[in-house]
């Protein structure tokens, strides 16, 4: 979703240390400014690895060992023990689904699964009216999942949770914090198009990032942004959808419905002090679609910039919240 500038260091300026690899089902890229040169790049580099496999193991969807799978594979309304940073994880995804009229719901996986958008893969067929009556009893609107005292508690005992709409960020942020522990304080982290930013680049200017124009046929540069102590996180319906009997159909659900949502949002990005709120909002301001999403925007102070499809096919619209104007100024 994102363009990173490309970075130059000057001869006797700070060591620029660049990191990448897979990681979560898609990559990660970091780069760094180490002024004092002190850092070592294998040690940081290791480190980084390191954290991010320990996010795997607790987030993936996609790993039938990981945390959330052994969570997901345990039918019962008893209190679930997690880890701490699991627990953090579905904390912030519960205060967030009850600002955003439910519509950020991490307990969708049975919804997702039935749409072909989850870890078994896509399906071939639509899903009929019953499975997804069946799917949306045990979502977080009918069935709300409740973290207390380091447990999780399931309203449904089939609930299954989901971690795409959140995960990727909370691993920007602990790669951050990687960076932070070895003195670093000028960083551009990235993961699948969540980023983190801290500091300067190697010109000592804020760091641009490119949102993109939600286009599926081009990779067009909508708006450049610098940012400097933000994280920055797009979400879009152009990316991942399938098209069948002359309809589109993408990954991007209603809570309410069940079913792709249809409004003329095509993307939203969203600024945050950390990457965890930036995924997390900017999921759910595009599940919301503009109208709604910006007075939930205004309401709870979310730096948000929707990109909608123009009414008359003629390209796309820009519409910005307050405080998305007020931060990218």
């Amino acid at each position: 979703m994102f363009a990173p500038l490309a970075l130059a260091a000057c001869k006797r300026g700070p060591d620029v240390l660049k990191f990448s690899g897979a990681t979560m089902g898609t990559a990660y890229n970091v780069v760094a400014l180490d002024p004092s040169r002190s850092a070592a790049q294998a040690d940081v580099h290791a480190g980084i690895k390191s954290v991010l496999a320990v996010v795997n193991r607790q987030m993936s969807n996609w790993d039938a060992s990981s945390e959330v799978s052994r969570l997901n594979a345990i039918a019962s309304t008893s209190p679930i023990q997690v880890s701490s940073d699991l627990a953090h994880v579905l904390k912030t995804s519960a205060d967030i689904h009850a600002a955003t009229d439910g519509q950020f719901d991490v307990a969708l996986g049975p919804l997702i699964e039935a749409w072909g958008f989850g870890a078994k893969g896509a399906t071939v067929q639509n899903p009929t009216d019953a499975r997804i009556e069946s799917a949306l009893a045990s979502a977080g609107r009918a069935a709300p999942l409740v973290v207390q005292d380091g447990a999780l508690v399931k309203s449904a005992a089939e609930s299954q949770v989901y971690l795409s709409g959140i995960g990727k960020g909370h691993g920007v942020d602990r790669v951050a914090s990687v960076l932070q522990s070895y003195g670093i304080t000028d960083y551009l982290v990235e993961i699948g198009g969540d980023l983190a930013t801290s500091g300067r680049n190697a010109d000592g200017q804020p760091w641009q990032i490119g949102i993109e124009t939600p286009d599926v046929a081009n990779r067009n540069v909508q708006q450049i942004v610098g940012v400097s102590g933000l994280a920055v996180a797009t979400s879009g319906d152009y990316r991942n959808y399938f098209e069948k009997d002359g309809q589109r159909y993408t990954h991007i659900l209603d809570a309410t419905t069940g079913r792709p949502i249809t409004h003329t949002t095509a993307s939203a990005t969203v600024l945050a002090d950390n990457a965890m709120h930036a995924d997390a909002w900017s999921t759910a301001m595009l599940t919301l679609g503009r109208d709604r999403g910006l007075e939930v925007a205004e309401a709870h102070d979310v730096a948000v910039l929707f990109i909608d499809r123009a009414a008359d096919g003629s390209g796309f619209v820009t519409t910005a919240s307050p405080a998305y104007t007020r931060l990218s100024a």
